[in-house]
């Protein structure tokens, strides 16, 4: 299958490139380095150096004897996307080309500018794109979970029934984002929607809870594979930034209360996840959604893990609540749905103080690189 990855060199997506092509997809790679780009911007560069797109590529097909084909472009650029349409003809395309820190589109006008104008735009050139150049391939969106806030009744896998007054009808579960990036989500989803109403489209929306882990079998192969494992506060996701605490000797910072809810799931998972969709396409003119994670925990239960497994390797971990930067409900009700991918045949990787422990004796080995001047939050709403 040719498959279409967006966004190809971020965290997810150039681990989910590996993978694909590991398995004889016949893989083709965009990206714009937006993310690296913007990183350097606010200091929050990538525990461990990355390089570029082209370069992976050519270590990875030495390492593995598979081959990536990359372009460097900006997918906001419709001529650009059209192109790249027209010449590879996916069969599957996986979007993850959008800016995805919820505190970097709050940082400021031109983040919020920035983060509005790339994700709705690239979103509506896939969905053009698609219709002009493929318009039989399967596109695999990724959500977020955190489109459906914290709600006081069950999340529902992306649709829900709803009775009034006698009449019967199925809509989309009613979404309530807490930062504007989650906001742009909401509304890439909307787009997806009308698109695939009237023009048949086949689209798969993978609503995903924050993702941990730097390890994969593909990125093993050779240090320089590694994902672009961030740790600080505007795009490190908690549970990677608590690991790089523990080993540094910093105290884990609890936003709040700590009772804060959320569902997540290890990378290897999300590949799994991805690979799962793309082999199972869905009809013309059906818009699937699946909630993908794993496990839920809160804040303050991560942290307790994070603590134990950092004690089972020596390191005196400590835990500090600090006033919380974002404004979010603390302590709430969060019971979401996620039976589609486990029925698709998901096998999750759990929690559990092994996984963590690994993880930190991986984060050990580039010590030298943790500038704890990353880790407190620098943005606040």
């Amino acid at each position: 299958m040719r498959v279409l990855i967006l966004g190809g060199d971020g965290y997810l997506g150039w681990p989910t490139a590996m993978h694909l092509a590991a398995r004889s997809q016949d893989v083709m790679v965009v990206d714009n380095y937006l993310r690296r780009t913007i990183a350097i911007q606010t200091r929050s560069e990538a525990l461990i150096t990355n390089p570029d797109l082209e370069q992976r590529a050519e270590i990875f097909q030495a390492a593995s004897g598979k081959r990536i084909k990359t372009r460097i472009g900006d997918c906001t650029d419709f001529a650009f996307l059209d192109s790249v349409f027209r010449e590879f003809k996916p069969e599957a395309v996986v979007h993850y080309a959008e800016q995805p820190s919820a505190p970097y589109s709050i940082r400021g006008y031109t983040e919020a500018e920035l983060t509005l104008r790339n994700n709705l735009t690239t979103t509506l050139n896939v969905l053009w794109a698609i219709q002009k150049q493929a318009p039989d391939c399967h596109l695999v969106k990724l959500g977020t979970m955190g489109e459906y806030g914290t709600p006081n009744i069950d999340i529902e896998e992306g649709w829900i029934e709803i009775e009034h007054k006698g009449r019967k009808d199925r809509f989309l579960f009613p979404r309530q984002a807490g930062s504007l990036y989650h906001t742009t989500k909401i509304l890439d989803t909307d787009l997806i929607w009308f698109y695939v109403r009237m023009s048949k489209l086949r689209v798969t929306d993978l609503m995903q809870g924050p993702v941990y882990g730097l390890s994969t079998p593909e990125a093993d192969l050779d240090e320089r594979l590694a994902p672009n494992f961030h740790y600080d506060d505007i795009f490190g996701t908690v549970v990677n930034r608590f690991l790089v605490q523990a080993v540094a000797g910093e105290p884990l910072t609890v936003y709040g209360k700590g009772g804060q809810i959320r569902g997540y799931l290890n990378l290897l998972d999300t590949l799994q996840c991805v690979q799962l969709a793309v082999d199972s396409p869905t009809k013309p003119g059906e818009l699937r959604v699946l909630n993908q994670f794993t496990e839920c925990f809160s804040v303050n239960n991560l942290a307790d893990r994070v603590q134990k497994a950092g004690k089972s390797l020596g390191l005196r971990v400590e835990i500090e609540h600090v006033a919380n930067p974002r404004k979010e409900a603390e302590e709430h009700y969060y019971n979401p749905a996620h039976s589609g991918l486990l029925d698709l045949g998901l096998k999750p990787h759990y929690m559990d103080e092994s996984v963590l422990a690994a993880m930190l004796e991986r984060i050990m080995l580039y010590r030298k690189n943790i500038d704890i001047a990353k880790i407190r939050p620098r943005v606040r709403w």
